[in-house]
């Protein structure tokens, strides 16, 4: 089978996650649907860390062939097909799905408020755009993921309480240049809090204006940073087409 640009893009963004230390281990997903459904998705193969992914290694999965890969964990991750499959399912605007237990996005979930509050621009960026999961039951098997879809709704994004954290997006890099960002703002957000001093958190209008304005920005800037992210790849990884 031809290999799509769908999942070179994929592939790209699990190389990138592990340069930036965001992957942990062979734990962890990202989940793209194929243009036109709402169903139908590649998924990481389990068992690979997120530096050796290459495109071949992402999984189709449909609605013919779910049931039966949810029977082979040693081809997908059992939390990975029953996260993935429930929000693609009972969330058609999560096209692509990122979730990581990266560092700072970690700790913030851990906070009894884990509201991530507008102090900066990246923070403002998910400005009322992000879910808070806070009904952590245990790994992400069926009624789990069940739960978080549930959970995210409406919103782009979730935080996941005592877990980690979902973006999403329309696109590859959309869904990937939230997950970057995020984590930036948990940084940022973590390690003003850490300071002890009161935060100059600005007003609801201003919060919302700049997320808006940031979601309208006249430059496809996701898309950019992925095309950027490839170009670095096609010379230092390019096996990651493969």
């Amino acid at each position: 089978m031809e290999i799509t640009e769908l999942q070179k893009d994929l592939a790209a963004t699990f190389r990138w996650t592990a340069r930036l230390n965001m992957h942990e281990g062979v734990a962890n997903h990202f989940s793209a649907c194929v243009p036109g459904s709402s169903t139908d998705f590649y998924v990481n193969k389990a068992g690979i860390h997120f530096s050796q992914i290459k495109a071949s290694d992402l999984i189709l999965v449909t609605k013919e062939n779910i049931t039966d890969l949810k029977d082979k964990p040693d081809l997908i991750d059992p939390t990975a097909i029953s996260i993935h499959g429930a929000i693609h399912h009972k969330v058609p605007h999560a096209k692509c799905i990122f979730h990581v237990h990266s560092k700072y996005a970690t700790a913030l979930s851990t906070l009894k408020d884990p509201t991530l509050k507008p102090i900066d621009q990246n923070t403002m960026i998910f400005y009322n755009r992000v879910s808070v999961f806070n009904d952590f039951g245990g790994l992400g098997f069926e009624d789990e993921s069940i739960k978080m879809a549930n959970a995210l709704g409406n919103k782009q994004h979730m935080l996941l309480a005592n877990h980690g954290v979902i973006t999403t997006g329309e696109t590859v890099a959309e869904g990937f240049n939230y997950l970057y960002y995020f984590e930036k703002a948990a940084e940022t957000y973590l390690t003003a809090l850490a300071t002890n001093k009161e935060l100059n958190v600005v007003s609801n209008e201003v919060a919302e204006k700049t997320a808006q304005e940031t979601a309208d920005y006249p430059i496809d800037l996701a898309k950019l940073h992925l095309e950027q992210i490839r170009l670095i790849l096609d010379k230092e990884e390019p096996e990651y087409k493969n």
